[in-house]
C-alpha cells in the first residue's frame, strides 16, 4: 500500500481546489472510516512490537520503522471500540502518520484503499453518535458512510502538549486587549480549544467556528453590517476542513471588499513547504505548524493592530 503515497507536498495540492484524499480502512467492524492522507507517510504490514511500560493502555508497543522509534496506537480502543484489533488478523495493518510535529502510527484492521472528495461533500458529523467526539466529518463513498476521524484528538489523550504560552509574551498582549474578536476556525474540537487556550491567556477573546463555509457565512453577515473592522481582529483558520478548506476560505477573505484588510493566519497539523507556498498564493499573512502555544501567540502579536 506504501507505494500509493506520494510526497506530502504533491498530495497536499489538490487541497488548494478544495478537494482532498481519503485513505479509507476498518477497525474489526464493516463500517468504513477515513483519515486524510495529507496526514499519512506510508501503510505498512504489522512490525514487531516492544512494549512501553508506563504508555497509555491504547499503546499497543514502539517499532522501529525506517529507523525511527515510533508509538504505535491501537485506534479502535483509542475512539472507544469495546474490542481492541487482533494480535494474528492477516489483514491488519499500521499506518504511519506525520502531523502536529510527531510521527505515531495506527493500528487498524485492515485497509481499503485511497479515494478523491470534495470538501463540500464532507460534513459534520451528526450529533449524538456513539463516536461523536472522535469524529472530525463525516462523508459518502459509493453510497457508504465514511467516519473520518479526529487523529488530533486520539495525539492529545496519549502525548502531553505544551498547553502555556511563555509568561514574557503574555506580559507583552496585556497592553493590547481591546474589544475586537480571534477568530478561530478548525474542524477538530481538540484543536480549538488548544488555540482558544493561547488566545485567552493573552487576553483576548475568540469566537469559533468548525469549517471555512462557517466561517466566511459569518464574516459576510459582518460585512452587510459594517460590523467587521469593529469586530474582528484577525483569523485563525485550519487548512483541511469540510465544506471549504482554508485557502479557500483566504482567497474568499482577499475578494471581498470588505474583508480583504483582514489578517489571516493558517494553522495546520502538517508542515511541508507547499504550504508555505500556498499561503502567499492565497493571500494569507502567516503559516504555523501546529501546535506551539507560545509560538501561536508570538505570531498574533504581530499580527494585531495597536487600536
Amino acid at each position: 500500500m506504501s507505494h500509493f503515497i506520494d510526497d506530502i507536498d504533491q498530495r497536499t495540492r489538490m487541497v488548494g481546489h478544495n478537494r482532498m484524499e481519503l485513505l479509507l480502512f476498518h477497525l474489526s467492524s464493516r463500517q468504513t472510516f477515513g483519515i486524510n492522507v495529507f496526514k499519512v507517510r506510508e501503510v505498512i504490514a504489522k512490525p514487531t512490537l516492544r512494549h512501553l511500560p508506563g504508555s497509555s493502555h491504547t499503546v499497543r508497543g514502539v517499532a522501529n520503522i525506517r529507523g525511527r522509534t515510533v508509538s504505535v496506537v491501537d485506534l479502535a480502543l483509542a475512539i472507544g471500540l469495546t474490542t481492541a484489533a487482533a494480535d494474528d488478523d492477516a489483514d491488519a495493518k499500521v499506518i504511519v502518520t506525520e502531523f502536529n510535529r510527531s510521527v505515531q502510527g495506527f493500528w487498524v484492521s485492515a485497509v481499503d484503499r485511497i479515494v478523491n472528495v470534495n470538501w463540500e461533500t464532507v460534513k459534520p458529523p451528526p450529533r449524538g453518535t456513539e463516536r461523536e467526539s472522535y469524529l472530525v466529518a463525516v462523508t459518502e463513498v459509493d453510497s457508504r458512510l465514511v467516519e473520518i476521524i479526529d487523529v488530533e484528538r486520539v495525539f492529545a489523550q496519549i502525548n502531553h502538549l505544551k498547553t502555556n504560552v511563555a509568561e514574557d509574551v503574555q506580559r507583552q498582549a496585556q497592553v493590547l486587549h481591546h474589544d475586537r474578536r480571534i477568530l478561530v476556525v478548525d474542524d477538530s474540537l481538540v484543536a480549538r480549544k488548544q488555540i482558544e487556550r493561547a488566545i485567552l491567556e493573552m487576553g483576548f477573546r475568540t469566537e469559533t467556528r468548525s469549517d471555512g463555509r462557517s466561517a466566511l457565512d459569518y464574516l459576510e453577515e459582518l460585512a452587510a453590517a459594517d460590523l467587521v473592522d469593529s469586530s474582528i481582529e484577525m483569523i485563525i483558520a485550519d487548512i483541511e476542513m469540510p465544506r471549504m478548506d482554508g485557502y479557500t476560505l483566504t482567497r474568499n477573505i482577499r475578494e471581498n471588499p470588505k474583508l480583504k484588510n483582514l489578517r489571516v493566519i493558517l494553522h495546520s497539523s502538517l508542515s511541508g513547504q507547499f504550504n508555505h507556498d500556498m499561503v502567499k498564493q492565497a493571500g494569507a499573512n502567516a503559516f504555523l505548524a501546529k501546535f506551539d502555544p507560545t509560538e501561536l501567540a508570538s505570531t498574533v502579536l504581530k499580527y494585531v493592530r495597536e487600536n
